[in-house]
């Protein structure tokens, strides 16, 4: 399919309760947008229809899908089989894969003959090596069950790093370091060399690494294990648990980042508990990518806390002096564009705040796969 300058990308985002569709046109604006609601993880066909077909004209159509397993390193034009292999790898991701396999059924139904392309959260952590990816279990495991490091949030770390790079005036990221930290109510860090992920703190699962609005990050194993004996807790209750009522609800009553820190100006000592136990665990994470890349020359904050919070970006960034970050308090409480630097004059690590575009990811990724260029 040849594009022309007029050449417009469905993105479909899967949520789990709305469905995100964006119109994105060659230059990467934003032509069109509706959030459907989706419970259950399904919109309504009818909507879907009614909502596509008032876009106009849609030349390709790209979807977020989170797991590609070993099968896709990089983003596939949507084909029959390539729709069996997804379906195959839902036991990888259960509570995301059938919603995102969803979507592109209901999307594929209105506009069957438009190329679609999926875009896989894992993909960017593909080029992580094997002493950050490989989990310290049998061989016989990990071959038969393929265990390993995936990661995820990759289309928002690739962006995020790639307009980094850009804000630096280094679109071509030779030897960049960059430490990405998208912070939502899921949240992950990235260790960007050159382009490349290295490293994350997502693992074979979503669960691992920072506390997150629900999700409880790395807990030790021994641990499950022992509720699981000792105090007789069903796997199903675990893994809601661990899922659904632990990291900022488990520690504070609440998952919403704002309402823990207005508690934690107040003095509630749960919620000054939660803040802390939260920058601890980013702090550290933040040290361990950058040692992952013998050091750090950029360090970026995105997704919905990253943008919006300049308590937790400042706190944040407390204790890593030693790394050569600093940030500016009058820069950090808010920028004029949604992108914007927040270091410090003279720091030797250059810090900012970019808006989370899976979006504009997404679409340079069907284009891509097109040929359509960038």
């Amino acid at each position: 399919m040849n594009a022309t300058p007029a050449s417009r990308v469905l993105v479909v985002n899967a949520g789990s309760s709305s469905l995100k569709l964006r119109v994105l046109t060659s230059d990467d604006e934003v032509a069109a947008s509706a959030d459907l609601p989706a419970p259950r993880g399904a919109a309504d066909g009818a909507e879907i229809k009614a909502t596509i077909e008032s876009f106009g004209q849609v030349d390709a159509v790209g979807h977020r899908v989170v797991h590609g397993g070993t099968l896709y390193a990089a983003p596939v034009l949507v084909t029959d089989e390539v729709r069996r292999r997804l379906e195959s790898l839902t036991d990888l991701a259960p509570l995301h894969q059938p919603k995102s396999l969803a979507a592109l059924d209901a999307v594929q139904a209105v506009v069957p003959e438009t190329p679609a392309v999926a875009c896989f959260d894992t993909a960017f952590h593909a080029t992580i090596g094997a002493a950050a990816s490989t989990f310290a279990l049998p061989a016989e495991w990990r071959t038969r069950w393929t265990l390993r490091r995936y990661g995820f949030h990759g289309l928002s770390h690739a962006y995020a790093s790639r307009r980094a790079g850009e804000l630096l005036g280094r679109p071509q990221p030779d030897g960049l370091r960059v430490v990405t930290c998208h912070l939502g109510a899921g949240a992950s860090l990235a260790a960007v060399h050159s382009g490349r992920s290295v490293d994350t703190t997502m693992g074979f699962t979503p669960l691992d690494g920072l506390v997150m609005a629900t999700r409880s990050g790395a807990v030790d194993p021994g641990l499950v294990l022992w509720l699981e004996e000792h105090a007789h807790t069903p796997p199903a209750e675990l893994a809601a648990t661990l899922e659904y009522r632990s990291g900022l609800t488990g520690l504070t009553g609440t998952g919403d980042m704002r309402e823990v820190l207005a508690r934690a100006a107040a003095g509630d000592a749960r919620a000054l508990l939660g803040r802390e136990v939260y920058l601890h665990r980013l702090r550290a994470y933040i040290a361990a990518m950058a040692a992952a890349m013998d050091g750090l020359d950029a360090l970026v904050f995105t997704g919905g806390v990253g943008e919006n919070s300049p308590e937790i970006r400042a706190r944040g960034a407390t204790g890593l002096g030693f790394l050569g970050v600093r940030i500016d308090d009058e820069r950090n409480a808010g920028g004029a564009d949604d992108d914007w630097e927040i270091s410090a004059d003279g720091a030797a690590v250059r810090t900012f705040v970019i808006a989370a575009r899976e979006d504009k990811q997404i679409a340079a990724e069907v284009r891509s796969v097109l040929g359509w260029g960038s």
